[in-house]
This record gives C-alpha cells, structure tokens and sequence, in this order.
C-alpha cells in the first residue's frame, strides 16, 4: 500500500469514527431528553440529618434522658444514629425502629399506635416487617409538603417525652409537624 493509498484510507476511518461519535452523541441527547421527565424527589442531607439529631439529643440530655437518637432517609435506610454516654442497649434498636416505621408509613409511630387501639383491625402493621416498631417517639421528617425521612428516639421514661425530643430535632430542621394529632 502507498502512502497515497494510506491517507485515503486513514481520512475514511476518521470520517467513520467521527459519524459513529456524532450517533453516539445524538443518541446519548435522547436519553438525557427523556431523563427530565423522571420523577423528582427530594433529598435528606447528612448535615440536615445530623443537625436534627443533635437537636433532639441535646432535648433528652437537658430533660435527663439517655436515649438513642436515629434518622432515616425516606426508604428507611439509617442516616445518623447517636446514642448518649450509659443509655440502655436497646435504645438503639428501637430509636432506629420508630425512625424507620414513620417515614416508612408517613406517620408519627404514637398515632399509629393510638389508632391500632381504636381500629384493632389493622393491628397487623406491626406485623409488616421486623422493622416496623409502633410506639411513640417516631416522626416522619416532612418538608415543604414532601416525606423526607423520619427521626426516633428511643429510652426516655415514657413514649411522650421521647416524642417531644423527636419533635424537638424536626423543628430544629425547620421540618413541618403535619400528621401529628394535636393533644
């Protein structure tokens, strides 16, 4: 082959590969088109997660309280767990519990277990899943309309005051407290 030859050839390739890229560049815009028409859902950050946390612990602490603190992400999966200097061993598993049950069923866990007692017909979300705890001290974390996590608090000496530590953490986030019945 002469070099003639081999300009030719080499200038083809590039035209091909550079057509090739071109198709592979349109076709890449098309799925980006359809791309922005998924659905959008807002995001639990860490710092915010942390933020509620600590608000909430900080409310237990001056109360007296050693509790478990957790925060969940919408789909229940654990953001932030902080657990004070001697509280009990089970305070982690049930903060993480209520953390998950109300941002899994969207509702503060001591309504929940308020209607279990007045409809015994749907006793059986506690049965879910091994995950699903219903007892106060859980709140779903709602802003700006839209369930973005949910915060637990397990071991203060009664199931309302660990849901006004909890209550404390989502207003430090300035999480709006809809779905929980008032007094």
């Amino acid at each position: 082959m002469n070099s003639k030859t081999w300009k030719v050839k080499a200038a083809g390739m590039r035209t091909t590969v550079l057509a090739l890229m071109a198709l592979m560049a349109l076709g890449g815009m098309s799925s980006i088109a359809s791309a922005q028409g998924l659905p959008r859902q807002a995001v639990l950050p860490l710092s915010v997660a942390e933020k509620a946390a600590v608000a909430a612990m900080d409310k237990c602490v001056a109360g007296g309280y050693k509790v478990s603190v957790a925060v969940v992400d919408r789909s229940g999966n654990l953001k932030v767990l902080l657990r004070d200097d001697g509280a009990g061993p089970h305070t982690v598993d049930s903060s993480s519990r209520k953390a998950y049950t109300s941002a899994s069923l969207r509702r503060p866990t001591e309504h929940l277990a308020q209607l279990m007692v007045k409809f015994p017909s749907i006793q059986g979300l506690g049965d879910m899943n091994d995950k699903i705890l219903i007892l106060g001290g859980g709140l779903p974390i709602e802003i700006q309309g839209e369930v973005v996590g949910g915060i637990g608090v397990g071991g203060a000496p009664g199931v309302h005051l660990d849901e006004a530590c909890a209550t404390a953490g989502v207003q430090a986030i300035g999480g709006e407290m809809k779905g929980i019945p008032a007094p």
